[in-house]
C-alpha cells in the first residue's frame, strides 16, 4: 500500500492510497461473497456463487465496488493514524475513489482536518493587572430594594395614577402615524418609576385615571437596542385600563423575617455576600479572557480549518437556546422578537467562535508542552463527587458511567489546571470586597 500526502489550505491534508492489484485481490472475494449473498442464482445458495458466474449475472464493477468500500474500511484508521501522528486529525474525513477498474490498483483520496500548528509566544511574567469585585453600597441597595419590590402588597385603587404605582394599560407605538411592527401591547402592567419604554414615558402617564387615554410623543434614545425607532420621534398612544396602589414593605428586621433571617444586618450581609460571589466569578471570567487575548495576540496560528470554527459557532447558538429554554423562554420566540434566524445569529457569532478556538488551542498546548495533565485518581475522584451531587438521576448516573464522559472530564480538568498555572504565573488570585 502505497500513500501519498499533500498539504492543502485551512489546515487540510490530502492523502493518496494505493492498493495493488495483489493487495485488492483478497477484498474482492469478500466482496464477491457479499454480493453474492443478496444476489438469488438458481442452483447456488447465497454466499456460494462462483467468482465468474457472478461477475456474468451482476457485472465486474459491482463486486469491484463492494471490495474498494471493505478495504477502504480496512485501511483507512491506519492511514490517517500513520499520516497525522505530528497534527492531530478533526473532524470527519472526506474520502472518494479515484481509480478502480478490473485488473487495476484500487486509488482513493482522504481529505481531512487537523489542527493548525500553534507558535506561542510568551505566556509567563505578562504583569497583568487585576480588576478587582467590588460591591458598591448603591448596588446592595437596589438588591434590597429589589426584595422590597417583590414583596410589595398591591390593591386597586379608583384615583389618579402616582408615582410607584402598576398600572394596566393598552399601549400602541407608532411612527408618523403608522403602527410599529411589534409595538402593540394588550393589558401590559407597567410599574411607574421604572422607565419602562424611555425616559419621560412615566412622566406622561402621571394624573390619568382609569379608562383615560394618553397620546404623547417621546424621542427614542439614538443608541437604543430597538434599531427600527432608535433617535426616532416616537408616537404614543396609551388607554389606561386599571390602577394599582402599591405598598414596600420597611426594610426592618421584620421584613428579614421573611427571609428566615434573624434582623435586617443579617440579611444585608447575605445579599451582600451573593452579590460580592456573583460578581467575583464574573470578575474572574473577565480576568481570564483578557489573559488568554493577551497571549493568543502574541501566538502565531496556522489556518483555522473551517470544520473546527463552524463546530464552535454551533455550540454557542446551543448554548444560547439552552440558556432561553432554561429560563421558561421559546428559541423560535426569541429569534422573531429579535427579528433573526439561526443562519444570522451563526455570522454574529463568528468572530466570539474563532477567539473560542484559539483559546482552547493556546489551552491544548500549553498542557503538552508545561506537561499538564490530570490522573485517573482525579477523574474518578470529580465523577464520584458527581454521583453524589447527581444521586438518583439515572439519567446523569448512566452518562458519568460511559468512557466518551471520562474523556470529557479529563479535557475539562485539564483546561482548569492550565488557567490555574496561567493566573499563577501572571497574577495572583482575586477577589471580592464590599465598598463602602
Amino acid at each position: 500500500m502505497q500513500v501519498t500526502k499533500k498539504d492543502l489550505e485551512k489546515s487540510q491534508i490530502e492523502l493518496t492510497v494505493e492498493l495493488s492489484p495483489e493487495e485488492l485481490a483478497p477484498y474482492i472475494e469478500k466482496g464477491a461473497v457479499k454480493v453474492s449473498e443478496s444476489v438469488k442464482i438458481e442452483g447456488f445458495r447465497p454466499g456460494k456463487v462462483p467468482l465468474d458466474i457472478l461477475k456474468a449475472k451482476i457485472g465486474e464493477m459491482t463486486i469491484l465496488e463492494e471490495a474498494a468500500h471493505l478495504a477502504i474500511n480496512k485501511t483507512l484508521d491506519e492511514v490517517i493514524s500513520q499520516n497525522t501522528m505530528d497534527r492531530q486529525a478533526i473532524g470527519q474525513p472526506q474520502i472518494n475513489v479515484t481509480k478502480l477498474a478490473p485488473n487495476n490498483p484500487l486509488e482513493y483520496k482522504v481529505i481531512l482536518s487537523v489542527l493548525p500548528t500553534v507558535a506561542l509566544g510568551k505566556y509567563k511574567g505578562l504583569d497583568l493587572k487585576i480588576e478587582e469585585a467590588v460591591v458598591s453600597d448603591k448596588e446592595l441597595g437596589k438588591a434590597l430594594e429589589d426584595l422590597r419590590e417583590m414583596r410589595a402588597q398591591e390593591k386597586i385603587v379608583d384615583r389618579e395614577v402616582r408615582e410607584g404605582d402598576k398600572i394596566i394599560a393598552d399601549i400602541k407605538l407608532f411612527l408618523d402615524k403608522v403602527p410599529v411592527e411589534d409595538g402593540q401591547h394588550q393589558d401590559l402592567a407597567v410599574m411607574l418609576g421604572k422607565e419602562y419604554f424611555v425616559p419621560g414615558f412615566d412622566k406622561k402617564l402621571l394624573g390619568a385615571k382609569k379608562g383615560e387615554t394618553r397620546k404623547f410623543e417621546l424621542p427614542y434614545p439614538a443608541e437604543h437596542h430597538q434599531k427600527n425607532l432608535a433617535g426616532k420621534l416616537v408616537e404614543f398612544e396609551v388607554k389606561v385600563k386599571e390602577v394599582y396602589e402599591r405598598e414596600l414593605p420597611p426594610l426592618d428586621d421584620s421584613f428579614a423575617a421573611f427571609f428566615q433571617l434573624k434582623n435586617l444586618e443579617e440579611l444585608k450581609k447575605g445579599v451582600s455576600d451573593s452579590l460580592a460571589n456573583e460578581k467575583k466569578r464574573q470578575v474572574e471570567l473577565r480576568n481570564e479572557s483578557a489573559m488568554l487575548s493577551k497571549i493568543i495576540d502574541d501566538t502565531k496560528f496556522g489556518d483555522l480549518p473551517d470544520t473546527l470554527v463552524d463546530s464552535e459557532v454551533k455550540n454557542m447558538l446551543a448554548e444560547l437556546e439552552q440558556s432561553i429554554v432554561r429560563q421558561g423562554g421559546k428559541f423560535e420566540e426569541y429569534l422573531e422578537h429579535m427579528k433573526k434566524d439561526r443562519g444570522a445569529l451563526m455570522l454574529e457569532f463568528a468572530p466570539n467562535a474563532v477567539k473560542r478556538v484559539k483559546s482552547a488551542l493556546v489551552i491544548r498546548e500549553l498542557a503538552i508542552i508545561e506537561k499538564i495533565a490530570v490522573s485517573h485518581e482525579e477523574i474518578h475522584a470529580k465523577i464520584d463527587e458527581l454521583k453524589k451531587q447527581y444521586a438518583g438521576n439515572q439519567e446523569v448516573l448512566k452518562m458519568l458511567g460511559e468512557h466518551g464522559y471520562h474523556h470529557y472530564l479529563e479535557n475539562v480538568l485539564t483546561n482548569e489546571k492550565v488557567i490555574a498555572k496561567l493566573k499563577e504565573w501572571n497574577y495572583g488570585p482575586t477577589g471580592a470586597k464590599q465598598e463602602s
